[in-house]
């Protein structure tokens, strides 16, 4: 009897180990999949939002529903390759904001706080004058200057670099001028025809 109760408690010992160990295992596998997707940058920080996936390349692509129109949105995230000397922890990246087929905007974030606009726009709205390089071409545009914390791209531009391998932006920071480079290459350009109706184009100096 007494050897038969210690055999019993060596079973469910092992049994318990064995569960534990399932456990830890479940445990690092879940906690791997989340920190793998959050450096990834899919899972959204908006609420409503569908996490990312890829839209090719190093782009990701989002999916939500206006909750008053119904319209379809879709979110075309490029991040930089490099970040900026002030917050090494958030990489600047332009984002494509679509709705029901059409571009609506498109941003261009630093990740660092702007200088003031340096000149003014056609309208008199505040711009802050970038250098863009797509590819082999370069030339300067002034982007619509959007409270301090990101510029507002022109299409033209946009449609260069959905089209390019290299994209580049130098703009003055508050630690001098910085450039933001970008591989765009590899994106799904059906899936930005579909949700933006836009098409590449090869960049215009004007």
């Amino acid at each position: 009897m007494k050897v038969s109760r210690l055999f019993r408690e060596a079973i469910r010992s092992r049994l318990r180990a064995r569960a534990a160990l399932l456990f830890l295992v479940a445990f690092f596998v879940v906690g791997a999949a989340a920190l793998a997707c959050a450096q990834n940058g899919a899972m959204t920080p908006y609420q409503g939002e569908s996490d990312g996936v890829s839209a090719g390349g190093k782009w990701l692509e989002f999916h939500s529903s206006d909750k008053m129109t119904g319209a379809n949105d879709v979110r075309f995230e490029l991040r930089s390759d490099n970040y900026f000397r002030e917050d090494p922890d958030y990489k600047p990246r332009v984002v494509l904001f679509c709705s029901n087929g059409k571009l609506k905007l498109a941003d261009f974030n630093p990740g660092v706080r702007l200088p003031p606009p340096n000149r003014p726009g056609f309208w008199g709205q505040p711009q802050l004058q970038v250098m863009v390089r797509i590819d082999d071409t370069h030339y300067f545009k002034g982007w619509n200057w959007m409270r301090g914390h990101f510029l507002s791209m022109d299409k033209g531009t946009v449609r260069g670099m959905i089209g390019a391998q290299v994209f580049n932006v130098e703009l003055p920071t508050r630690s001098g001028r910085q450039i933001a480079e970008f591989s765009p290459g590899g994106l799904n350009l059906d899936r930005v025809r579909q949700a933006c109706d836009l098409t590449p184009k090869k960049p215009s100096k004007d």
